[in-house]
């Protein structure tokens, strides 16, 4: 009996897998939404290996990239204006679609984490 429990639970559990292909997203354009206390957050950006370009609610905000590994990169801001925009970004992409990315973000150090989706447009 003792097997057949073990058996089931590696049937419902043992196959999943999450997605993670995330050489696919280190490149391109892509739309993101994030949402913040039910407030929805939307913004374009463009990315290269090295650098992203941002436009969001009409400002454009640049950053240097440090990839960690092809799923987590660094954001450092380029000219930051305030205390904020000296902190850096870490990036950790959960998981992968054909066209999106789900995400979680934080200030390097910090333990508080937001989630977002982005969506590859070009």
């Amino acid at each position: 009996m003792r097997f057949l429990y073990l058996v089931l639970l590696f049937i419902l559990f043992g196959c999943y897998e999450t997605t993670r292909n995330c050489k696919d997203y280190k490149v391109g354009e892509f739309y993101s939404e994030v949402s913040i206390n039910n407030q929805l957050f939307k913004s374009t950006f463009k990315r290269s290996e090295n650098l992203q370009v941002e436009i969001y609610n009409n400002k454009t905000d640049s950053s240097h990239l440090r990839w960690i590994n092809d799923c987590e990169v660094i954001f450092k801001t380029i000219n930051p204006k305030n205390m904020a925009e000296k902190k850096d970004i870490h990036l950790k992409i959960l998981t992968t679609t054909d066209s999106s990315y789900t995400y979680e973000y934080s200030y390097v150090g910090d333990t508080k984490k937001q989630k977002g989706i982005a969506y590859k447009t070009k």
